[in-house]
């Protein structure tokens, strides 16, 4: 019999990464970064020239290896993109643990 273990909804936390909530966040930016692009047809040179980077640093950013692209570069990515994005910070939390970040994607 195989044991399964549900995970708790961010892959990099289940992994023991250090910084689990910043990698979760980069890549749902660079999920949607990549549906964007995918869906205007381009090329990743296109969208590079677009982005402000460089065709390799896109293609890597896309496979998920973005350790070395700020969160600020993606946000940056997605208004050059012309979505709209808001920053929000919510009222303290009753308790003493960390606050959490997350990403919502309006339609």
């Amino acid at each position: 019999m195989i044991d399964i273990e549900t995970g708790s909804g961010n892959v990099y936390a289940d992994l023991g990464s250090a910084d689990a909530d910043e990698m979760l966040v980069k890549a749902q930016l660079a999920t949607k970064i990549g549906e964007i692009i995918k869906s205007r047809n381009w090329s990743q040179q296109q969208a590079a020239e677009v982005l402000g980077m460089t065709q390799p640093k896109l293609s890597k950013m896309l496979r998920g290896q973005f350790r070395g692209i700020s969160e600020s570069k993606m946000l940056d990515c997605l208004t050059r993109l012309g979505r709209d994005v808001q920053i929000v910070v919510g009222p303290a939390r009753r308790s003493t643990t960390a606050g959490r970040v997350a990403v919502v994607f309006r339609v």
